[in-house]
């Protein structure tokens, strides 16, 4: 696990330094046997230890202001009925701690830990094994998950619920967490001006990160690998998202991106490698796709005809099967100063960019568009011919559609 913030330094972000009471100690031979009775004694600013054992309480609800901490990995089994710690008060902190086998449920979002309405709480440095919902946050702001190990064994989409997920939530941090084999890993809806940021989401059974309805978050330096179906970023505005890798996620309607109905944001700095689709743009308007990597992707991007006025600039396009495929013959979008390997123009004035314009959108990917089995025909020669004779006399590909300004080295 990557390093993560202490207690210390979260209260210090989040500005609960204040916070003191009582020590609460629960065990066996300690003050009190059970978390339950521990938390009906407690007040707000206690912090309750809880040590080492197996606690199969049921569900607890909790509305009081505490900081609970887990010495020696206690567990917390729900026994597969209903959630485990439902959270309702002002400010809450929880950190080393074991979560088992929450509930899973068709009616209720059951969760292996539940905030409503807490205001500058945490979960940090806990561990969450085969939950429906691991971490489910509601109605929160200005709280931290961090350091958290979420993984589920459930075998289908139907079965599981998300690792990390946000509803109605503002200013919240998601940070240094490894998510493995929930639906989602991580999904935000109606969540603002919040931070996702060096998490690891793999082998999810739908996507790495989902969210939707989201304004103003940033995104960056996560690592989404062999997911269902990559990340997907719905109806939302000013989204920044950079320096992320999204890889191997393969299948028949995979991607490692997909924009849908995305404006005013940013994705630069980025890696997609050996994706199905690398980026899908559908509805996008004024992004800016720059300093990015396509490497070894089926489709390296997709435009859709409905995206206008983004800007693809200093990406490096190496050894995709089609580095631009789009439904249209039309094109409102800037392509300038990429690098594409499949280039096979000239720098006759050294000054590293190419005197012949890059169309990087070939006959075949059109074909292909129009007719998926045609791409059994892919490595045949009939398909090279195809495409060097659309490069000459474009008929069906679109002609404004290109480079005119290629690199002849790679950006990075």
């Amino acid at each position: 696990m990557r390093t993560v913030f202490t207690a210390l330094v979260l209260f210090s972000l989040i500005g609960v330094g204040s916070v003191s009471g009582r020590d609460i100690h629960v065990g066996e031979d300690r003050a009190y046997s059970t978390l339950r009775s521990a938390l009906d004694s407690a007040q707000d600013g206690d912090t309750v230890y809880v040590h080492e054992g197996v606690f199969a309480e049921g569900n607890i609800v909790i509305e009081k202001s505490l900081t609970l901490i887990g010495k020696g990995w206690p567990i917390l089994d729900g026994k597969g009925e209903g959630e485990i710690l439902t959270v309702k008060a002002g400010f809450f902190s929880i950190e080393g701690f074991d979560f088992r086998n929450s509930g899973t449920s068709f009616i209720h979002d059951n969760a292996a830990v539940k905030f409503d309405g807490v205001r500058k709480g945490q979960i940090i440095r806990n561990r969450f094994k085969n939950n429906y919902f691991a971490i489910y946050l509601a109605n929160t702001s200005q709280c931290v998950v961090a350091g958290n190990e979420i993984i589920s064994n459930l075998e289908t989409e139907t079965l599981s619920g998300n690792g990390i997920h946000l509803w109605y939530c503002k200013q919240v941090t998601v940070q240094d967490n490894n998510i493995e084999g929930q639906r989602d890993g991580i999904y935000l809806e109606f969540v603002e001006d919040s931070e996702v940021f060096n998490n690891t989401a793999k082998l999810n059974h739908r996507y790495g990160l989902h969210f939707m309805f989201s304004d103003r978050n940033r995104y960056w330096n996560n690592t989404f690998t062999n997911n269902g179906a990559g990340v997907a970023v719905m109806y939302s505005r000013n989204v920044e998202m950079w320096a992320n890798t999204f890889e191997y996620n393969w299948g028949d309607a995979s991607y490692g991106l997909l924009l849908k109905d995305i404006y005013d944001s940013s994705i630069h700095q980025n890696l997609f490698e050996q994706n199905t689709i690398g980026m899908l743009n559908d509805g996008c308007v004024r992004m800016e796709i720059k300093n990015n990597r396509f490497i070894n992707n089926g489709w390296a991007v997709k435009i859709m005809a409905n995206s206008n006025d983004n800007t693809f600039s200093f990406n490096d396009f190496i050894g995709n099967t089609f580095d631009v495929a789009t439904n249209s013959r039309h094109n409102f979008n800037l392509f300038d100063r990429n690098y594409w390997s499949k280039y096979r123009g000239y720098d006759l004035d050294k000054n590293g960019v190419g005197d012949v314009p890059f169309h990087p959108v070939k006959l075949f990917s059109v074909l292909v568009e129009k007719n998926e089995p045609a791409l059994i025909l892919l490595r045949s020669l009939f398909v090279n011919l195809l495409d060097l004779a659309e490069e000459y006399i474009p008929l069906m590909t679109p002609e404004m559609l290109v480079d005119q300004k290629p690199l002849m080295s790679r950006v990075q």
